[in-house]
């Protein structure tokens, strides 16, 4: 039995070490800038380059898409600079679509000097972020469309008026299509609309599609978080999970909205009403990510118009802006399977840090909150461990007596616990009645946008990221970067394994000893973890240590 418990005691261990190293953010590469220049540019470039949409435009459903080379027709490019006080923006008018996209109420650190964060970090050539088109079979195709601009560059105060840019493009098909992009001051919303008018003496049949591309993340950026393609068709969120070029995942539904995002950060485009049709998502070669959303063709007779009208969406993923959005974008917000408890347990974070002011205080009160909601049953639970400890010489004396003969020994110890109305698993129940909470709390530090780049006090700056003291110049095993000491992490390791003295131990020999290496393993466990997740746990350590010194003294 002793054999066992150690092989598990083992085995349990090299899972969480394994899993600590695997599965927690390396070291993110640098967001890659875009080529083109920021500025306006006043007179017509060359874009030779071919770009992933020009693939695309060729590929057939289910068909894998290959990207190409060479020089394709050179077309006059003119770039249309947005600046608003929460955004810059760079349009094109080959496509149209946007080259860049910077927030300037988040940087990349925690340095003020530090870049803006840049939302659309494709390379040169590869076409920008957003891109929609009216195509059908029996229309001519361009590799690239130029289209012609009525507006420029603007900037918009807050408090002032939302101000328009319009795309206009007639093909060699007699087809006009009329791109227009509202902007407000005060809010990361666009309103775009697509109208599509057939101004030949044919009937034409094809469909308005929609394609969204993002850079493809290399390595993992966050705790439990997705990054990636996710869309929500038929009031379900689908994460679109691709590894490789060979791949391709689409779904069919009524969509209402798609969306590249990562953990704290979402660029969506999503229709004024559900619009069904099919989605695919594939990666291409270059690492890049494209969506396309096609619904099913119409027929446009001469004269006839159709249009469509979408909202786009870039900016952080908070969940007040966007619930603010509409169109369900909130559900972007995903907490997995403790979404029940982590939603709320983020709005009262929210609501403490809007007396508080500093989130590091708000958890510290949001676990005083949580533990006197669960007072009741830890008392419980201590009161029984309190006994525990008055029954363990006869525990001791039973194992002894019966030493050779197991299932007397149980039987023994069975009739001891009845007699004295013990619970030897209850040491255990305070921990296990807190994982739910626990995990909810991991999920919402390491992904919620309130907490990034939240500083706490002295040396923690950042409470979605580990705690390091004093950085070090080299590498430490199982610690990811930044390296240094994780002071709250050894003090959070110090206050378990005083808990554990304090709590009697089984009388199992083994187990006991098991027990004792618990906190050495958490200290592990916890090494690379967000510091507001420790800080929750230190706190509810140092609260358990009061609580449980209260009820053993009385005992």
């Amino acid at each position: 039995m002793e054999k066992r418990t150690l092989l598990a005691f083992v085995l349990s261990f090299i899972v969480l070490v394994t899993w600590s190293y695997f599965y927690t953010p390396k070291e993110a590469p640098a967001p890659e800038e875009p080529a083109q220049k920021e500025s306006v540019q006043k007179g017509p470039v060359q874009s030779e380059a071919v770009t992933e949409s020009d693939t695309l435009a060729q590929s057939t459903p289910g068909e894998i898409v290959k990207e190409t080379a060479g020089p394709a027709q050179p077309l006059n490019e003119e770039l249309i600079e947005i600046d608003t006080p929460l955004y810059s923006a760079v349009f094109s008018n080959i496509g149209p679509t946007i080259r860049s996209f910077k927030l300037k109420n988040y940087r990349q650190t925690i340095d003020p000097n530090s870049p803006l964060i840049e939302l659309v970090n494709l390379g040169e050539g590869q076409g920008g972020f957003l891109e929609l088109s009216f195509k059908g079979a029996s229309l001519s195709q361009r590799r690239n469309t130029a289209y012609e601009v009525e507006g420029a560059s603007m900037k918009l105060e807050t408090g002032g008026m939302p101000r328009e840019l319009v795309f206009n493009h007639t093909n060699s098909d007699g087809i006009m299509t009329k791109q227009t992009f509202r902007f407000y001051p005060d809010t990361y919303k666009i309103d775009f609309n697509v109208d599509v008018v057939n101004r030949s003496a044919n009937m034409v049949e094809g469909k308005i599609s929609a394609l969204i591309r993002a850079r493809n993340p290399e390595g993992k950026t966050g705790y439990y978080s997705f990054n990636g393609l996710v869309i929500l068709a038929d009031k379900k969120l689908d994460e679109i999970k691709i590894k490789k070029t060979t791949d391709e995942k689409a779904v069919e539904g009524n969509l209402e909205w798609m969306a590249y995002e990562n953990a704290y950060f979402l660029s969506a485009l999503a229709p004024e009403s559900p619009w069904k049709g099919i989605f695919r998502g594939r990666l291409l070669q270059s690492g890049n990510l494209v969506g396309t959303y096609e619904p099913p063709a119409l027929k446009l007779n001469p004269s006839a118009q159709v249009s469509e009208s979408f909202h786009l969406y870039m900016g952080p993923r908070e969940l007040d802006l966007l619930k603010g959005f509409g169109q369900n974008l909130d559900k972007a917000v995903n907490f997995g399977w403790t979404n029940i408890i982590a939603k709320p347990l983020l709005y009262v974070l929210r609501f403490f840090e809007k007396y508080i002011h500093n989130y590091g205080l708000a958890i510290i009160v949001l676990t005083i909150l949580v533990k006197m909601l669960f007072w009741p049953l830890t008392h419980k639970s201590y009161k029984s461990m309190g006994e525990m400890k008055k029954i363990q010489p006869r525990i001791m004396a039973i194992r002894e007596k019966y030493k050779h003969d197991k299932q007397q020994m149980n039987k023994e110890m069975m009739g001891l616990y009845r007699t004295y109305k013990v619970n030897p698993m209850g040491g255990c129940l305070p921990m296990v009645i807190q994982i739910p909470v626990f995990f909810a709390l991991f999920r919402v530090l390491g992904s919620a946008i309130e907490l990034r780049h939240a500083p706490f006090m002295l040396w923690i700056t950042d409470l979605s990221a580990p705690d390091r003291l004093f950085h070090l110049p080299f590498k430490l095993p199982l610690m990811s970067p930044p390296y240094g000491i994780p002071v709250l992490t050894l003090l959070m390791g110090a206050s378990m394994f005083l808990q554990q003295k304090m709590t009697p131990s089984p009388g199992d020999p083994a187990q006991a000893k098991m027990m004792m290496f618990l906190p050495l393993i958490f200290t592990f466990f916890f090494i690379n973890f967000p510091s507001g997740l420790v800080l929750y746990w230190l706190v509810n350590n140092l609260l358990s240590i009061g609580q449980q010194y209260r009820i053993l003294k009385r005992t």
